[in-house]
């Protein structure tokens, strides 16, 4: 049976179609080849970074082509969208800047900073439910009763056709690319790309990049049942049910779907800002995170992947570096059984000076373990400029007499 049009697959038309109507008003973000990821990876890795949008994410495109149709009457009844993150964003400030009225129903767990900054674009900001399906529903039930306009996030022609504008962008600045690897949520970003890589560059090869814990595109994909759930960093692909479109246009175009665990996502962030001096959120890293989970997959390929988002909480971004450097074996939390007499916390102090090993915290744990009541713990946070130097204060340590347990992330 024929779909009614407003959920038809966008064609490379409307994809070009859209680069012009979004001309001028999004940024056309840099197109890079990273060197040193190349050579981490055996790779020749392309960046596109999106993180350098105004609002710090790919979600513009699509937002602002959706607005750029409506109708002067739909304009001015407004705009009305369920989003935690980088839809939200996208809509308020395109709205703002076009005069259109905009709604935002957010979850009531929503970080202020992200009410905040959604208001700051003139937005209504309404918070509804405790997870993002109760936001929806609520949108949807505004949308009747106001008469507002919905922009979906990632089901809707008009959205992903904004969104393919990547596509055109990415090859025109790297033509010569074998492949694509793309972050999937809903999956409006990757169908957006997805439709005008094929219809530029037919035999390239797509892939699509999932966070471990939310697999629900590759289920729709592969017409597996796998576990869906957790906490992931990559929330902005955390998506339990994916677009009834975007996996029509998936399953015709995309060649696989790849899980990523958080491990990767969190080493992925780290090393774009380490290397690339660039900071991207968990779904904007899950790309790169997809190259490093699996580098014999691209090597020796040329390869280009998207940082879609950049909208990440200082203090968890602060968190993953820090976990970085503990994986790196440069940060060591050592759990040293002494016995608790004077001196005995000065010969630690002497064993990490000597191997150039600096003490970030001391803490003295007397009542809660299982020595001798003549005994303590004495737990050490240490930073040092390598691993060998973690691994020589311990061996001091032990030659000492001590008695040393290193906590593991792991």
């Amino acid at each position: 049976m024929l779909q009614p049009a407003s959920m038809q697959a966008p064609t490379i038309n409307d994809i070009r179609a859209a680069a012009e109507r979004i001309e001028g008003a999004v940024v056309r973000t840099p197109m890079l080849k990273s060197q040193t990821l190349s050579e981490i990876i055996g790779a020749e890795v392309w960046l596109k970074f999106e993180n350098l949008q105004f609002t710090a994410a790919y979600k513009e495109r699509g937002a602002l082509n959706k607005l750029l149709q409506l109708s002067p009457e739909e304009r001015a009844r407004g705009v009305i969208a369920a989003s935690a993150g980088n839809h939200a964003q996208a809509v308020a400030y395109h709205g703002h800047r076009l005069g259109i009225p905009v709604t935002i129903v957010m979850p009531e767990p929503t970080p202020t900073i992200k009410v905040t900054q959604t208001e700051g674009h003139g937005a209504r900001v309404v918070l509804f439910g405790k997870m993002f399906d109760d936001a929806f529903a609520k949108a949807r039930e505004l949308e009747r009763e106001e008469g507002l306009v919905f922009v979906h996030p990632f089901d809707d022609p008009q959205i992903i056709a904004g969104a393919g504008t990547l596509g055109i962008e990415m090859l025109e600045e790297a033509p010569d690319l074998d492949m694509l690897v793309v972050p999937i949520g809903g999956g409006g970003l990757l169908s957006g790309i997805a439709t005008a890589a094929r219809a530029l560059k037919p035999e390239i090869e797509l892939i699509g990049v999932e966070a471990e814990l939310y697999p629900s595109m590759k289920c729709a994909h592969d017409g597996s049942n796998l576990p869906l759930g957790g906490d992931t960093l990559a929330e902005g692909i955390a998506v339990k049910e994916p677009g009834e479109l975007t996996s029509r246009i998936l399953k015709a175009l995309i060649d696989d779907i790849v899980l990523v665990p958080e491990r990767d996502i969190e080493r992925a962030v780290a090393m774009l800002v380490g290397i690339e001096k660039t900071v991207a959120e968990g779904a904007g890293a899950a790309g790169l995170a997809a190259l490093l989970s699996d580098p014999k997959r691209y090597a020796g390929k040329k390869v280009g992947t998207v940082l879609c988002g950049g909208n990440i909480d200082t203090h968890l971004l602060a968190t993953v570096l820090v976990r970085d450097l503990a994986r790196q074996g440069r940060m060591a939390r050592l759990r040293i059984a002494a016995q608790d007499r004077p001196g005995a916390l000065a010969a630690i102090a002497g064993c990490c000076q000597d191997a150039g090993v600096n003490i970030i915290e001391i803490y003295h744990s007397r009542i809660f373990n299982r020595l001798p009541a003549k005994d303590t713990i004495i737990e050490v946070e240490c930073e040092a400029r390598d691993a060998e130097s973690i691994d020589d204060v311990i061996k001091r340590l032990e030659s000492a007499g001590f008695r040393v347990e290193r906590a593991s992330l792991d």
